[in-house]
């Protein structure tokens, strides 16, 4: 999901995969044994028959797998980097006998041209993809060159179980059914992996998890302990359907809650029920990747309060001086307020993600805030300008004063900044009438 890396090549052109470019692996035995590897491969699929064969099994003949293959669930645990911050997952088809070693990766995208794939991104029409790739590139990456430990849970499935899942990924593989829009919380590699498990295993795939007492918002806090300004702009960004509860089933948009899923889920068989999980293997493991993220201070509210505090300085001195505004001070304030406010915007009336509707931060960050950046410097005795600073100030001041009662979670640094704003429009109100007056 690693955010939604690997360095697998897809295609003519480097393949991002989960955030990171991809390039070529160096080692000339991984070339050869890949090579190998898809031509075995190949050959396993001849006569296999057409992809919706592929499928539903219809019209199959034979069977594509050995007796001795085997299906895994792989998780990489979250890096550093901010791309990878969340996981990722994928499915791992191995056999020995058929020399099929292919790791099925639903994070796979083009970055392209980085102005297009981030305005892509901001309104939510990002296309990912899965794509077969090498697991013994995927596993000489990870571990090695991002430090980030390889989670294989060996998935305990009969002979039909473990065709039905094969001939489902190859079908899925094929490039007309490849591809899908990217949702960081409904669809992305860990949930498409959740539902091919539950599509293939049907009703003998038996899940009794409880579903956490949490939202969907607070299942990312862990993970963005160490990075307070990410924090503060993703939960800044969305709205009140981010404060949907989280279910056993919707927290799998998470690789690690999907991991510890597969551990607790189990199969019904005639005899009774198996683990789904037969046994777990990792490589890569470290003293190190057992350590708690450390949470960083809350470097926004201290900047925020800074701010608060500024503002409040000025606006006394002003309102004592009767000036009606400081352009080094108003307009960048103003300015910024402005264009996180057009954001809010998109991201609410525009783009396609569905947790960024209804944000009551909006109440801040009022895209007039543009229009005052210029008119408190340039248009003295407006009335309208009086008028656009008194409704920012109440907005501003509605907003703290609902701050506590808001059915949607807001970061606490916009409590200041919320504060500065209708401090500072009100002063800056004032200042103008009493201007008046004095004339």
């Amino acid at each position: 999901m690693d955010r939604g890396g690997s360095p697998w090549l897809v295609g003519p052109e480097p393949a991002r995969v989960d955030g990171v470019r991809s390039g070529p692996v160096t080692s000339h035995s991984h070339v050869t044994r890949g090579v190998l590897s898809v031509v075995c491969f190949s050959l396993a699929l001849a006569g296999a028959g057409t992809a919706q064969e592929a499928r539903s099994g219809s019209g199959a003949t034979s069977q594509l797998l050995s007796e001795s293959a085997r299906i895994s669930l792989v998780t990489i645990l979250p890096g550093k980097k901010v791309y990878s911050l969340f996981g990722h997952n994928a499915l791992r088809v191995y056999d020995p006998e058929r020399g099929i070693d292919i790791a099925y990766n639903y994070g796979v995208f083009h970055f392209g041209n980085p102005l297009v794939f981030s305005a892509k991104f901001a309104y939510g029409d990002l296309n990912y993809r899965l794509d077969r790739q090498s697991y013994e590139r995927m596993v000489a990456f990870y571990p090695v060159e991002e430090e980030r430990p390889v989670i294989e849970q060996v998935l305990d499935l009969d002979p039909e179980q473990r065709e039905a899942i094969f001939r489902f990924l190859e079908w899925n593989a094929q490039p007309e059914n490849a591809y899908y829009r990217y949702d960081f919380y409904y669809d992305n590699c860990a949930t498409r992996i959740r539902d091919v498990l539950e599509e293939n295993l049907g009703e003998a795939l038996q899940v009794g998890a409880a579903d956490p007492e949490v939202t969907m918002r607070q299942l990312l806090d862990p993970y963005l302990a160490e990075r307070s300004w990410l924090h503060f702009g993703m939960d800044a960004g969305q709205g009140l359907p981010a404060d949907a509860p989280a279910t056993s089933r919707t927290e799998l948009f998470l690789p690690d809650r999907l991991a510890s899923w597969a551990a607790a889920a189990r199969v019904r068989e005639p005899g009774g029920e198996r683990p789904l999980v037969a046994h777990t293997d990792t490589i890569g493991w470290t003293p190190a990747s057992a350590t708690p993220l450390r949470r960083a201070p809350n470097w926004p509210l201290l900047l925020m309060t800074a701010v608060l505090g500024l503002v409040a300085w000025i606006t006394l001195v002003d309102l004592r001086s009767n000036r009606s505004g400081r352009a080094w001070l108003d307009v960048p304030f103003f300015a910024m307020l402005g264009l996180a406010g057009l954001l809010i915007v998109f991201l609410w009336f525009i783009a396609l993600h569905a947790v960024t509707k209804r944000n009551v931060n909006l109440l801040w960050a009022l895209p007039t805030n543009l229009a005052l950046a210029w008119a408190t410097v340039r248009c003295s005795g407006k009335r309208w300008v009086e008028g656009l600073l008194w409704g920012t100030a109440i907005a501003g001041l509605l907003f703290a004063l609902g701050w506590p009662l808001w059915s949607q979670e807001v970061p606490l640094a916009t409590l200041p900044l919320a504060l500065a704003v209708a401090l500072r429009t009100a002063g800056l109100a004032l200042a103008r009438r009493r201007a008046e007056a004095a004339v």
